[in-house]
This record gives structure tokens, sequence and C-alpha cells, in this order.
């Protein structure tokens, strides 16, 4: 399999292990949205709660053609990067993108760009 291939595949399975634990309610529902095809993955939380809008994602993942891992958004305390790092995605190809580049800086072990 080529690394393209396989980062997809623990991408997604980290966001299907996510959205598992996330489960939806009568008020909010939990959503999986993963597009194999061009490496997005992403949990968003759709609803209302106490008369406020709950929209977003809360995880959001790209995997990029250049075998880059984009962590776009990590909006959990389950620390996502080390997430894909466990399931076999070394740091070098991990880029933490909601980081600004000069913060990034300060985690050498993970990818820059």
């Amino acid at each position: 399999m080529d690394k393209v291939k396989k980062y997809k595949t623990i991408a997604r399975k980290v966001v299907e292990y996510i959205a598992s634990i996330s489960p939806s309610d009568e008020n909010v529902e939990t959503q999986l949205i993963a597009d194999d095809q061009n490496g997005h993955y992403l949990v968003y939380s759709v609803g209302w709660e106490n008369m406020y809008r709950e929209y977003g994602a809360f995880v959001h993942i790209d995997v990029r053609p250049d075998g880059k891992v984009m962590l776009q958004h990590d909006g959990t305390d389950l620390r996502v990067a080390l997430m894909l790092f466990e399931e076999g995605i070394p740091k070098k190809d991990i880029v933490l993108a909601f980081q600004a580049p000069h913060r990034r800086e300060l985690l050498p072990e993970f990818a820059m760009a």
C-alpha cells in the first residue's frame, strides 16, 4: 500500500473512532465526513443546545497528495496528532496546521508544512 493510501486509511480510522465516542443526542448530531478520494476527514457537530447554534468541525484532517497529513483542527482533548502517530504516521509527516508556522518551530519533531 502506498504511503498516501495508508495515511488516508489511518485518518479515516481515527475520525471514525472519535465520531463513535461522540454520540449524537436529541439536540446535537455528530456527523462524520470522510472523502477518501480527496483526503478530507472531519467530525462535525450540528444542532441546537440551550438556544445556541452548534455547528462546526471539532476534528479536521487532510491527507495531501505529497504525503503530508495536515491536522487542520483538533477541538478535542484526545491529542489527535499523537493518535495519528500511534496508528503509524511518522511525526515528520504530520503538520500541526492549526498552529501558526512560527509556532510549529517550537515542536520540531512534527513537520513544518
